[in-house]
């Protein structure tokens, strides 16, 4: 049994708190570089390097990439044979999501009571944990800005459907989102669970390393891509080739009445940060 004291996961996450706000990720930033080298519409490429740019003042300057910090999504993946001193896991994350945004002056967006509304200040992590193999804790966090986040959509499909009809809900998705959700997007797909699982898995897609595709779903993923980029929705919406860096999906197991299949979108600054302690 290895001992982790709550105190050193609420430093954790609010230092990865601050990296995801602060530093684009690697992948994401290299395939906004390769999409500026091989875009061909000059008002699309001004608007990949302007991101292109934003990315690398917010790192060398320690501000936000985006105004939108987020509601920050908080991945647990629990090694069994750890055990957590001095207080509890949901709270340590919880205070460390506060701790890191007060130090680094990201901006609070979460409003306590989602009817009443009222005045932001309570920054609450949506969290997710697994229990895994192990005494090593990996923690990953993903400040999810709401304008790409409110042009996700689930659906419940017959089970008689097939990968055409699926297809074609993953293009609708990405129409409507346009230039609302700020393109070019990382565009996340769960299949199979239940209603709230395949959201689930269209949330963990984005955490997916761009270039780094399974061989079971490659197919699908380039297909979908490049069906995506045929839209002309382009950086920002004002046209071009690059609508999407990436298609991600993850799959699970389903019912044998349902296919569910939920679509999470995320604009050009996916942003997460992850590490193990």
């Amino acid at each position: 049994m290895r001992y982790v004291k709550a105190g050193k996961i609420k430093e954790t996450v609010a230092r990865l708190c601050l990296e995801a706000n602060f530093n684009l990720r690697p992948d994401v930033l290299e395939a906004l570089k390769r999409a500026y080298i091989s875009e061909g519409n000059r008002r699309a490429k001004r608007i990949l390097k302007a991101t292109i740019d934003n990315a690398r003042i917010a790192k060398k300057d320690k501000l936000a990439i985006c105004q939108d910090t987020g509601m920050p999504v908080v991945f647990v993946e629990l090694g069994q044979d750890v055990h957590i001193k001095s207080g509890l896991l949901t709270d340590a994350i919880n205070k460390g999501v506060e701790s890191g945004y007060n130090k680094g002056f990201l901006r609070n967006s979460i409003v306590a009571d989602p009817v009443l509304r009222g005045k932001s200040g309570y920054q609450p992590a949506v969290i997710h944990t697994e229990i895994v193999k192990g005494n090593r804790i990996k923690l990953t966090v993903l400040p999810k800005g709401f304008g790409c986040e409110n042009k996700g959509r689930v659906r419940m499909f017959n089970p008689t459907v097939g990968m055409a009809k699926i297809k074609e809900f993953v293009l609708e998705v990405v129409k409507k989102a346009g230039p609302d959700a700020c393109p070019p997007f990382v565009v996340g797909i769960g299949i199979g669970g239940t209603q709230d699982y395949a959201c689930l898995l269209a949330k963990k897609a984005l955490l997916h390393k761009l270039k780094a595709k399974s061989e079971k779903l490659k197919t699908m993923e380039q297909d979908l891509l490049k069906e995506i980029n045929k839209l002309n929705i382009g950086p920002m919406g004002l046209g071009g080739k690059t609508t999407a860096l990436a298609v991600n999906v993850e799959k699970y197991p389903t019912h044998i009445a349902g296919l569910p299949v939920c679509v999470n979108i995320s604009c050009h600054a996916t942003r997460s940060a992850t590490t193990i302690i």
